[in-house]
């Protein structure tokens, strides 16, 4: 009877646990000071799911590894609170990109007192004891040797380093289909969701969980940027842990 007991109490926290970070979540969903242009994208994006999965909480220390124009940043700095941090981290080697990564960060966190940017160079780490590193739609960019130019072992085993045990690495990325080599990932902007685990598993991390939010029938032929397939790709999400021994 007692250990009944035990496992009842054991749900019911669990559940109280789970309904709180689901509120917390809705509440950074819904804060007004997010742009017209990023709830616009919600439906598309499925940042409920996402930051669900991700398990970043109130108070952690997030870094937002090339953050684009800063959709899951701003959703960041609401969800971590003001005893958290949010980094949004532009690799030096793409500072000057077309796309201009530095400019769109910065406006991402303006006005954010939890929140920097931080450029360093790619070996270099942005921060240190982080609870958790995502990185949206970019993994596939480390191995674009017109892009970034990355030793992508030694870039895995730094965030290792970067993150505190017991902390996450959450990667969303393009699909591509099983074997694509660096070749086709430089002309489709997508990667094998095998190759990502292979890698960063051979870095330490363990395989905790995986999304199927995004995922989508289509056959991975197209280049991601294609107006025919643009937002609409099949996409992976991992959830990955440093071990704690």
């Amino acid at each position: 009877m007692n250990s009944i007991f035990c496992a009842f109490l054991i749900l019911c926290s669990f559940s109280s646990a789970f309904a709180a970070a689901s509120s917390a979540v809705d509440a950074a969903i819904a804060n007004p000071s997010r742009p017209t242009d990023d709830k616009s994208a919600d439906e598309r994006r499925h940042p409920r799911d996402l930051l669900e999965f991700s398990q970043i909480k109130a108070g952690d220390t997030v870094v937002d590894v090339i953050p684009g124009k800063g959709y899951f940043t701003r959703l960041f700095i609401n969800l971590v609170g003001p005893q958290g941090h949010v980094v949004a981290y532009v690799p030096k080697e793409i500072e000057n990109a077309p796309f201009k990564p530095v400019e769109f960060a910065k406006k991402a966190v303006e006005g954010a007192k939890n929140a920097e940017v931080k450029v360093t160079p790619l070996l270099e780490a942005p921060a240190q004891n982080v609870d958790a590193v995502w990185i949206s739609q970019n993994y596939h960019d480390l191995h674009l040797k017109s892009f970034i130019k990355a030793d992508v072992a030694a870039y895995n085993r730094l965030l290792f380093k970067m993150i505190k045990p017991g902390g996450h690495l959450i990667i969303v990325d393009h699909v591509a289909n099983a074997g694509t080599k660096d070749s086709d990932i430089e002309k489709l902007h997508r990667i094998d969701p095998q190759t990502v685990k292979k890698e960063i598993l051979a870095a330490g991390f363990v395989l905790e969980a995986e999304s199927k939010t995004l995922e989508r029938k289509e056959d991975h032929k197209l280049n991601v940027f294609d107006p025919a397939i643009r937002g609409k790709t099949d996409q992976f999400a991992f959830r990955f842990v440093k071990p704690k021994k």
